[in-house]
C-alpha cells in the first residue's frame, strides 16, 4: 500500500508539471486604417449576405450550379478526405497521453538439449496483460496533441476556402459564358442592321444613285462582324466545358441545361462602409495560416522536451504454467510493474538543432500568417476599386452608345439622302457596335467584380456545415 501511494503521489506531481516550450500566442490582426477605394452608393454588405452571396443575383441556374460544384466538385472531395486524414491523425497523438494495454498469449512446446543446461520436454503455457504509460513529464505529448489539434484546424480552415474558391469560380464562369451569350446577341443584332444597310447600297447601286466602293464597304463591314461569331462561340463553348468540370459532371453534360441567352447575373450596388472587424478571422486562408503558426509554435516544444528525461510506467499480469492442467490455478499468477527512466546524454547537438529548425520554421510560419494577411487586404482592395470604376465606366458607355444610335440613324438620312458619303454610314455603325460590346463586357465586369468583393470577404465558406474541431 506504501508503494501504490507513492505512485499515486508521483501521478498527481506529473500531471501538474507545465510543459515546456512557448505557450502560443495569437499575432495581433491590426485592421487596416486607409479608407476603401469606393465611389458606389448602395446597400451596406451584411455578414448574412456573404455567407451565400450567390444568392443576392437572383439567379435560379447560378444558385443551383454552385450548390451542385459544393457538392460534386471531384478536387473538393480530396479536401475533404484530407480533413478526415488529419483528424485520424489528431486520434492517434491524443492516444499517447493515455496507457498502452496488450493481451497476450502463448503456448510453446519445447525440448531442451541433453548436453546443454538441464534436460527435458515440456509445454509452456503464458497468457496476460502487458502495459505501459509513458508520464507526459515536461509536455512533450501534450505538445503534439496542441500541434496536431491546430494542424487539423487549419486544414478545415483549408478545405473551407477550397469552398470560397469554388463558388467563387463556378460563379465568375457562369458569369463569363452569358457575357459572350450578349456579346453574341449584340454580334447578331448588328449583323442584321449591317445586313440590311447593304440591301440599301445594293438597291441605289442598282438605281445608279450609289457606286461600288460603297457596296464593297458595306459588304466588308458585315463580313467583319460575321467573322466574331466563331470566336465568340468558342468562348461559349470553353465556358460550359469548364462549368461541367467544376460541377463535377462530363463535359457536355451542361449544354441542354443552360442552353439559350439569359441577362447577365446583377445586383443592385454594394456598398462597404469599412472593412469588418471580423474580416481577417472570418477568412478561411488567414485562419489556416494563423493555425499553422500555432501548430509550429507546440513544435518548439516538442522539440525542447527532446532534452529532458523520458518516464515510462510498465507492468504486467497474468497466468504461466508449465502444465494445462495447473494453468487456472492460484499459483500460476504473475505480476510485475515498475518505473523506466530515459535521458539523452549525447547526441552530438541533433537536439538542439532540432530546436532551431523548429524555431526557424515558427519564424517562417509567422512570416506567412503576415503575408495571408497584407494579401487579404490587397485582394479586398483591388476588387472594390475595380467594382467602383466599372460603374462610372458603364454610366459613360451608355451615354456614348446613345449618342452613337443617334448618330448612326443622322447617317443613315443624310445618306440616302445624298447629304453624306458613306463613309459616314459605316464609322457610326462601327462606334455603335464597339460601345454596345463595350456596355456588355462592363456589366458582366460589374458582377465579376462584386463576386471578386465576396470572395475577398471570405464570403461562402459556411455554406456547408463545417467539420468537427474537437
Amino acid at each position: 500500500m506504501k508503494r501504490i501511494s507513492l505512485y499515486g503521489m508521483a501521478l498527481l506531481f506529473l500531471a501538474g508539471c507545465k510543459a515546456v516550450g512557448p505557450d502560443y500566442q495569437k499575432p495581433d490582426q491590426a485592421a487596416p486604417v486607409a479608407a476603401l477605394p469606393q465611389t458606389v452608393a448602395g446597400e451596406s454588405v451584411s455578414p448574412d449576405e456573404v455567407a451565400a452571396w450567390w444568392n443576392v443575383f437572383g439567379d435560379p441556374a447560378l444558385t443551383c450550379l454552385v450548390t451542385n460544384a459544393l457538392g460534386g466538385n471531384r478536387t473538393l472531395r480530396g479536401a475533404v478526405a484530407k480533413v478526415r486524414e488529419v483528424r485520424a491523425r489528431l486520434g492517434i497523438s491524443r492516444a499517447g497521453l493515455l496507457p498502452e494495454v496488450d493481451a497476450a498469449g502463448a503456448y510453446q512446446r519445447y525440448r531442451n538439449s541433453d548436453n546443454a543446461g538441464v534436460p527435458g520436454n515440456g509445454d509452456h503455457y503464458r497468457a496476460g496483460f502487458d502495459a505501459a504509460w509513458e508520464l507526459d513529464l515536461f509536455g512533450r505529448r501534450r505538445r503534439a496533441v496542441e500541434s496536431a489539434q491546430a494542424a487539423f484546424e487549419a486544414e478545415c480552415a483549408t478545405l473551407e476556402n477550397a469552398w470560397v474558391s469554388l463558388a467563387a469560380e463556378t460563379a465568375l464562369t457562369y458569369v463569363r459564358l452569358q457575357t459572350v451569350r450578349q456579346q453574341l446577341a449584340v454580334a447578331q443584332t448588328n449583323i442584321a442592321l449591317q445586313a440590311q444597310t447593304l440591301e440599301i447600297v445594293l438597291s441605289r447601286s442598282k438605281a445608279g444613285i450609289s457606286d461600288e466602293l460603297a457596296v464593297e464597304q458595306a459588304r466588308y463591314d458585315l463580313e467583319r462582324t460575321r467573322a466574331t461569331i466563331p470566336g465568340l462561340l468558342s468562348q461559349q463553348e470553353t465556358a460550359l466545358n469548364a462549368l461541367a468540370v467544376l460541377t463535377g459532371v462530363m463535359p457536355g453534360e451542361l449544354a441542354g441545361e443552360l442552353a439559350g441567352t439569359a441577362r447577365i447575373p446583377s445586383a443592385a450596388p454594394r456598398l462597404l462602409a469599412g472593412i469588418p472587424a471580423d474580416l481577417l478571422r472570418r477568412r478561411p486562408d488567414v485562419r489556416a495560416a494563423e493555425r499553422r503558426l500555432a501548430a509550429q509554435s507546440a513544435r518548439i516544444g516538442e522539440a525542447q522536451a527532446d532534452l529532458y528525461p523520458t518516464l515510462r510506467l510498465t507492468g504486467s499480469v497474468g497466468l504461466e504454467a508449465l502444465d494445462e492442467g495447473s494453468f487456472f490455478e492460484s499459483g500460476s499468477r504473475f505480476f510485475g510493474l515498475g518505473p523506466s527512466l530515459s535521458w539523452p546524454v549525447f547526441r552530438a547537438g541533433s537536439i538542439r538543432a532540432n530546436i532551431e529548425v523548429q524555431n526557424a520554421l515558427q519564424e517562417q510560419a509567422l512570416a506567412a500568417y503576415e503575408q495571408a494577411v497584407l494579401e487579404a487586404v490587397g485582394e479586398l482592395r483591388d476588387a472594390l476599386a475595380a467594382y467602383s470604376r466599372d460603374h462610372a465606366r458603364q454610366s459613360s458607355l451608355k451615354k456614348a452608345a446613345a449618342s452613337a444610335r443617334a448618330a448612326v440613324a443622322i447617317a443613315q438620312n443624310q445618306y440616302i439622302n445624298g447629304i453624306a458619303d458613306f463613309n459616314s454610314v459605316l464609322d457610326a455603325q462601327r462606334a455603335l457596335l464597339g460601345f454596345e460590346e463595350a456596355i456588355v463586357l462592363s456589366e458582366g465586369d460589374i458582377t465579376l467584380n462584386l463576386i471578386r468583393v465576396y470572395k475577398a470577404l471570405g464570403g461562402g465558406w459556411s455554406a456547408l456545415e463545417a467539420p468537427e474541431k474537437k
